[in-house]
């Protein structure tokens, strides 16, 4: 049996948050009720202004801004100008921080995932929490963890894209 995922499990560092992640079912309830499931199979985190390879790294802006804000609130934004990517903002208030949905069981790539999962920027800025258009749930699945270097940031540095902050289950 599924139970949705509350407020304290966000409230929580991203480093913790994000391999707890894997193996969740994110789910999303289209308006005529469809309900789109899918187990997580890899995430990244992203962890303050310090690190180069956050959005964050650039200080506070009108586009970083809810990186700082709430735990449990996604964060969506367009990729190369054509892919929707969804983080879920971790922590406490003006402590920027967020994990990437990097992949899917069946979608491997985060715009994959955000597009068979029909999630777009409409979504930025709304809570997990008591939401009934997008949630995760938790049906006991404990993946083993595995991590690797985060995919796609060389521009951060050495130490920034090298760091094994990606958390990949192996959830087939």
């Amino acid at each position: 049996m599924s139970r949705r995922i509350g407020a304290d499990f966000f409230h929580r560092d991203v480093l913790e948050v994000a391999p707890d992640l894997v193996g969740k079912i994110l789910v999303r309830r289209l308006p005529d009720g469809t309900e789109l499931r899918e187990r997580i199979a890899e995430t990244e985190a992203y962890r303050g202004e310090e690190d180069k390879g956050c959005h964050a790294s650039k200080g506070r802006t009108k586009r970083t801004e809810l990186l700082y804000g709430s735990s449990g609130v996604i964060y969506v934004y367009l990729c190369y100008g054509m892919h929707w990517l969804m983080n879920v903002i971790t922590g406490e208030k003006d402590q920027p921080q967020g994990v990437l949905l990097r992949a899917g069981e069946r979608y491997d790539g985060p715009a994959k995932l955000t597009k068979n999962m029909k999630i777009d920027g409409s979504f930025n800025g709304k809570t997990l929490l008591g939401n009934e258009e997008i949630w995760f749930e938790d049906d006991g699945s404990r993946p083993e963890i595995r991590t690797a270097p985060r995919v796609g940031i060389d521009y951060a540095g050495d130490h920034w894209k090298e760091i094994e902050w990606r958390f990949i289950g192996d959830v087939k």
